[in-house]
């Protein structure tokens, strides 16, 4: 759901805040960062890793500026003891600090004296460039083994497709990367309303590939399985709005037109569980050059 950043401790769904905190949630549900190397990418397969949308407002593009966003946000890892302008600062001077990481980067990037705070975001985004999971399933039914997938399965795709998710969720990614208001219901953890891309309540389409590792779902995380995502959309039949901040009037056109009935819940569920693929760089070092705790409680 929306998350803990800064002053929290524990992984995943065990995070909690430390005592005491003066910290707010974060407004947001994190997004995946499983096949980000492809947002972006259209029906057609060309996408420009430069030009990618990031978050679920589109406030960035590329991998690059994404990186650094989270570093200046307050609540997820500024904390209070830095403003935005201090802060890429103090962490080139810290990172600076460690010749292990000295070494790497003058590897890496020859050319520069320094570590950078524009070379540190190269190199995380190179990371999440490699986090790759595309042989679900799906893929394996789409490359000719039509053995890959049940009749279920099958069932749920064709269903999918002629309810009107494809719309929204299409090409390799299953997303068009574009923002659309579907009145989601607020979080009753914040405080202020989250008005989403230029104050329209919309948000980016999210990728239905993994979902198994990236619940909870819509950009608040109020919507916790895939059945109650689908019971959303249900309800949503014939214009009607969630969120009291959303008139109908001012729904997607794309919203009003979806044409889903219970029936065909279980075979989608079952269709969508066929895109998750488990087998992607799970790896977490034994230890980091500077000696901190290592993160990481990617669960199987």
């Amino acid at each position: 759901e929306i998350s803990i950043g800064v002053n929290g401790k524990g992984f995943g769904a065990h995070r909690i805040f430390r005592e005491p905190n003066d910290i707010p949630f974060t407004k947001r549900n994190a997004q995946t960062i499983l096949n980000t190397a492809f947002n972006g990418i259209d029906i057609y397969g060309d996408y420009d890793p430069a030009t990618a949308p990031m978050f679920w407002d589109l406030r960035v593009s590329s991998l690059e500026s994404q990186a650094v966003e989270p570093l200046k946000a307050m609540e997820e890892m500024r904390g209070r003891n830095f403003n935005e302008t201090q802060i890429f600062s103090e962490i080139e001077s810290r990172i600076n600090a460690i010749d292990s990481y000295r070494e790497w980067f003058a590897k890496i990037f020859p050319g520069s004296p320094t570590i950078t705070i524009e070379n540190i975001a190269k190199a995380i985004a190179a990371y999440e460039r490699s986090l790759i999971a595309n042989n679900s399933r799906f893929d394996q039914y789409m490359r000719g083994d039509k053995t890959a997938m049940s009749e279920s399965e099958i069932e749920g795709f064709e269903t999918f497709k002629k309810a009107g998710c494809g719309n929204c969720h299409n090409g390799p990614m299953f997303s068009d990367f574009k923002t659309h208001t579907i009145s989601v219901p607020p979080s009753d953890k914040l405080v202020q309303t989250d008005s989403g891309f230029q104050q329209t309540f919309a948000f980016r389409t999210p990728s239905l590939r993994n979902l198994r590792f990236t619940f909870p779902f819509m950009h608040n995380g109020k919507l916790t399985s895939l059945r109650e995502i689908l019971e959303f959309y249900e309800d949503l039949g014939g214009g009607k709005s969630r969120n009291v901040h959303v008139s109908p009037d001012s729904l997607d056109p794309f919203i009003k037109e979806l044409d889903l009935q219970v029936k065909d819940m279980g075979p989608i569920i079952n269709f969508l569980l066929a895109l998750n693929d488990d087998n992607f760089d799970k790896t977490i070092p034994g230890s980091v050059p500077s000696g901190l705790p290592v993160g990481g409680n990617i669960g199987n």
